[in-house]
Order: structure tokens, then C-alpha cells, then sequence
């Protein structure tokens, strides 16, 4: 892009495309290798196949951190990029995006189906989330804005509500990553329980959560913008996606069998139960009164759009 551009500055960009040969194989190529870049960052089909590996792999913290402040910082650049060089005139280029977004959808969900290590049922939501996300992309406009905001903040959220939990139950030597990790975890520690139900349902999109909400305004960017095979797609997906939220939720409810011995997790501190508090508690907040939150990202979205 720089080649055939001349420049690195969005607003720069955007006027020299209109005066360059916007089809020239150095934008063509420069856009391509964009889209390869921030796929590799989002995680998204196909440049999806680290992630599993890597949230498995590190400490649930970094694990926290990688999926939501990464992921986040990249697609907020992703929105403010194409809004500048308006690159929602190239249609090629939201064909491709809505193929991955489908594509995303289908490959993080049936490939979460199949897991028993809750941070890789984790790492590939994550997938399926952000394709979720790209409809609201592709939606644009400043409703598109403001849905992709809202959702980012209820997946934060979720996001680092739930590695917590991972991290809070998890010790030195071992760390809580099975599912069967977790059976019965409601009669022991009904506490963190409570609160990792409340973060897989908001991740499931189930109402009187932050995720309904952000869910919903996805659903309303894309059919207001008629991208009918998305907004499809994405319903279909979710009521996939709830299954295996949905199966953590029973394990944690579930009583141990009689005899069997039940993984001992460390005690952590008060500080540590007043952040799940917290996090709780805006969750349950924004799925119910989400209009302060919405006001102030409208108005950001005025001055972005």
C-alpha cells in the first residue's frame, strides 16, 4: 500500500486511493495482505489453528489478556481503518470478509463441540465469536460501530470473568482445564459456580446478560444493513454454540459419584472474589440497563463514523 500510495496516514490514504488506480496489483496485493494480518490477529478461519494451542498453553491470565485486549485493540484499528479509507467501497473485499465470518462461525462452534479442556471449548467460542463480530463489521455504518463496541465490551467481560475462574481454581502445579475438573464445583464452591454460570450464559447469548444484549444489536446491525445469510447463519450458530456452554453449566451443577474424590482447588484471596463480583455485576447491568453504556458509545460512534 505504502508502495503504490506513497503515505501510512488513514485519512491520506483514503484521498490517494480516490486519485491512485485503486485496482492496481500493489492494492489489490497491499489489501490482501491486510486481511491475512488481521485474521492472523483475530483468530479468525483460516488463520485460526494457533489458538487453541495458545490458550491452552499459557496461564489463564495471559490467556485473558490475549483474548480480549489483543483481540479487541486489533478489531477497534480494523473498524477505524476502513471507515477512514472507506473500504466498504470495495465489495470484493466484504465478500471475503463475510466468507471467513461464516466460516468462523461453523469451524469455532462444531470444533468447540468436540473438546473436554475448557479453555480450548474457550479458544475456539472465541473463533465463532468474531465471526460473530464481523457481520456487525460488515453491517457498517455507526450502527455497525455501536454494535461491535457493545458486543467487545460484554465479550471483555465474559472473556476475563471466565479465564479468572480458570485461573482462581487452578494452582502451581496443575491447572483447572477439564471439564470433569469442574463437575460438582457448584457443592463445593458454590460462589465461583454462580459466577462462571452467569458468564457462559452471557457467552451463550441468553437474556438478562450483557452478551443477549450485544448479541441482539449484531442481529440488528446485520439486518439492517439486509445481510440476510449472515444474520441466518449467526442464529444458527448460537443455538450450536449452547450446547457446549450449556454442558459445563450441568457438569459444575452435577453431583460427584459416590466415591469419587474431587480435585482440591486452592483458596484465593477477598481480592479475587470482589473482581468476579464486579465483573458480575456489570454483566447483569448491562444486559439490563444497557442505554448508559450505549449513550456514551453512540457518541464516540458520531465522531468515528
Amino acid at each position: 500500500l505504502y508502495a503504490q500510495l506513497g503515505t501510512m496516514q488513514f485519512d491520506e490514504m483514503a484521498i490517494r486511493l480516490l486519485t491512485s488506480d485503486a485496482t492496481s496489483i500493489l492494492v489489490m496485493a497491499g489489501f490482501s495482505l491486510l486481511v491475512v494480518g488481521v485474521g492472523f490477529k483475530l483468530a479468525v478461519v483460516p488463520f485460526h489453528m494457533w489458538t487453541p494451542d495458545v490458550y491452552e498453553g499459557a496461564p489463564a491470565p495471559v490467556t485473558a489478556y490475549i483474548a480480549s485486549v489483543s483481540k479487541g485493540g486489533m478489531f477497534a484499528l480494523l473498524l477505524r481503518f476502513f471507515f477512514a479509507v472507506d473500504g466498504y467501497s470495495y465489495t470484493s473485499l466484504l465478500l471475503i470478509f463475510s466468507i471467513i465470518a461464516i466460516a468462523s462461525m461453523f469451524a469455532g462452534n462444531f470444533l468447540a463441540l468436540m473438546q473436554n479442556n475448557v479453555k480450548r471449548i474457550l479458544a475456539y467460542s472465541s473463533i465463532a465469536h468474531l465471526g460473530y463480530l464481523l457481520v456487525a463489521f460488515i453491517a457498517g455504518g455507526n450502527m455497525a460501530i455501536e454494535a461491535a463496541t457493545f458486543y467487545l465490551i460484554a465479550y471483555f467481560i465474559t472473556t476475563i470473568g471466565s479465564f479468572g475462574i480458570v485461573g482462581l481454581l487452578s494452582n502451581n502445579e496443575t491447572e483447572a482445564d477439564n471439564v470433569e475438573d469442574y463437575r460438582g464445583l457448584f457443592w463445593r464452591r458454590p460462589w465461583i459456580a454462580t459466577v462462571f454460570t452467569g458468564m457462559l450464559l452471557s457467552l451463550a447469548g441468553i437474556p438478562l446478560t450483557a452478551g443477549f444484549v450485544g448479541k441482539f444489536y449484531v442481529l440488528s446491525a446485520g439486518v439492517s444493513s439486509t445481510l440476510w445469510l449472515l444474520v441466518i447463519m449467526l442464529a444458527v450458530n448460537s443455538a450450536i454454540g449452547l450446547y457446549y456452554y450449556i454442558r459445563i453449566i450441568v457438569v459444575m451443577y452435577s453431583e460427584r459419584e459416590e466415591g469419587e474424590e474431587a480435585p482440591s482447588h486452592p483458596s484465593f484471596a477477598l481480592g479475587g472474589g470482589i473482581i468476579l463480583a464486579v465483573l458480575l455485576l456489570l454483566l447483569v447491568w448491562f444486559g439490563v440497563f444497557p442505554a448508559g453504556i450505549m449513550g456514551i458509545i453512540k457518541s464516540m460512534a458520531l465522531s468515528l463514523g
